[in-house]
């Protein structure tokens, strides 16, 4: 009897990453603007609290800028610092810089026709000294240069997917009311019944990322009231972390059409299920090295070197990731041990869904996923901070240090814990602020972001902590909802 294969599933590669290549590459003339039947043109950016904004620019206007000597459009250095119009300290409004446009992120607007969207980089007028026209505040800035580093340091690039969970909701206040009345349970087909709203409005996504160019893999309810799960296909970083924006919107604004709010807060109840967005990221080197001994082979014998330190790279610095990833005070009422959250103890599994990574696929086709995010977190941000940590890691030949924990580490004795080197690592801080401390004191994430970006970002983010609570939790919960 012949052995089965050890390879299974969809495998993806740099060179086959889906159906949207094609969309992002046509040149963005009137004729494929006719073609797509584009009037107008969204110039869309994400800031650190993980708002979405953008300008809507006439399709007259868009050309005359694409025909500039520089495309792109002034704006205010304070943009980056403004949570719910409140300036933080360290920001001003008396400076600018310069929103370029990038027409290889270009995508439909399906679900509002007649509408598509373009991202961009944020570059100084003139050349900074360190980091010459970078601006150093944008997040996808940020990540490109993340990007870069992979490959000229660490020979390696990256494919990224995500799974979007969210929750449809009918009202919002005085308290958020789901969708749907059947009983809570994964993936029942009791919660998209035929004709309900929620399965319309989950098809009506499908269509919509599909004729942006956005691949689906598949959706289903997920555990909580009103829960469903959209998983979207892989794509390098950037690209990635501009079509989960993309794929964000598309969720908010069919949801809309249907007189539904999707929100991807992280509780909308303290008695149900939270809401994620699992990481999924894969290794693929340039040039493959030969295999030569290392001392952690006996660890994860099936990785390859590159794996491991990567790997390695993104344990080692979980406590102070969180504050990017996890950047909420609601983000700790979802991440529990023995919750199906990924636990906080940093440390890695394979298939294991009670540690923050876990290691999914064949062996030579391994996928990690980072089970520590959330939507309240900027995609850009995440990215680059998780991928500037491993990326370090291979840089620097990081040896993994910890072994595959098979089951929850906090169910496991101390002794099981020491057997598989879990002493020497961390743990997820309870709060935010724990979080935020951890970023502060990190030499890695202050070299991969600078130490100005940490220290304002951690500044945004106390002011985002502390405008976030109303005078009731009926109150709090209804403005996260309705933000996220």
């Amino acid at each position: 009897m012949a052995q089965p294969t050890p390879e299974w599933g969809a495998i993806y590669t740099p060179t086959s990453v889906g159906p949207a290549v094609a969309m992002r590459t046509s040149p963005l003339s009137e004729a494929t603007l006719d073609q797509l039947g584009v009037r107008y043109i969204r110039y869309t950016w994400v800031d650190w609290t993980n708002t979405t904004r953008y300008h809507v620019f006439s399709r007259s206007y868009f050309r005359r800028l694409l025909s500039s000597a520089r495309p792109g459009f002034s704006m205010s250095s304070a943009c980056f610092g403004m949570v719910l119009l409140r300036l933080c300290e360290g920001f001003t409004n008396t400076t600018e810089f310069l929103m370029t446009i990038d027409e290889s992120s270009f995508r439909v607007c399906p679900y509002d026709p007649g509408h598509a969207t373009v991202f961009g980089f944020c570059q100084n007028f003139a050349p900074d000294p360190q980091y010459g026209m970078d601006m150093m505040y944008c997040p996808r800035v940020q990540l490109r240069r993340v990007e870069e580093l992979a490959r000229e340091k660490a020979g390696v690039e990256y494919l990224i997917g995500f799974e979007s969970e969210f929750v449809l909701l009918k009202e919002t206040s005085p308290a958020p009311v789901p969708v749907g009345n059947a009983g809570l349970d994964y993936a029942i087909s009791g919660r998209l019944p035929p004709g309900s709203p929620e399965a319309k409005v989950l098809q009506e996504i499908v269509d919509a990322l599909e004729a942006a160019g956005i691949e689906v893999q598949k959706y289903h309810a997920e555990a909580a009231p009103g829960q469903f799960e959209m998983i979207t296909g892989p794509l390098p970083p950037v690209q990635a972390a501009d079509a989960l924006v993309c794929t964000r919107e598309t969720i908010i604004g069919v949801a809309a059409r249907h007189g539904l709010r999707a929100t991807f807060a992280p509780k909308i109840s303290m008695y149900t299920a939270g809401t994620a967005a699992h990481t999924h990221m894969s290794v693929h080197e340039l040039r493959p090295a030969p295999r030569t001994p290392r001392a952690d082979d006996k660890l994860a014998p099936h990785m390859s070197a590159a794996e491991r330190s990567f790997l390695q790279g993104i344990v080692t610095n979980i406590p102070a990731l969180c504050a990017l990833t996890l950047p909420t005070t609601f983000s700790y009422g979802r991440v529990k041990d023995g919750a199906w959250t990924g636990g906080t103890y940093a440390a890695w599994g394979r298939e294991n869904r009670e540690t923050p990574i876990r290691v999914c696929g064949p062996p030579g086709h391994y996928h990690f996923e980072a089970r520590f995010v959330d939507a309240t977190a900027c995609p850009h941000l995440v990215l680059a901070a998780i991928l500037g940590a491993g990326t370090q890691g291979i840089i620097d030949g990081a040896i993994l240090t910890s072994g595959d924990c098979t089951k929850a580490v906090a169910n496991m004795t101390e002794e099981e814990r020491a057997g598989l080197g879990l002493q020497t690592t961390g743990r997820l801080g309870p709060t935010l602020a724990h979080a935020r401390n951890h970023l502060k004191e990190n030499k890695t994430l202050r070299s991969i972001f600078s130490d100005d970006f940490v220290d304002k970002y951690c500044i945004v983010n106390e002011k985002l902590e502390e405008v976030f609570v109303a005078e009731t939790e009926e109150a709090t919960l209804t403005k996260v909802v309705t933000y996220w």
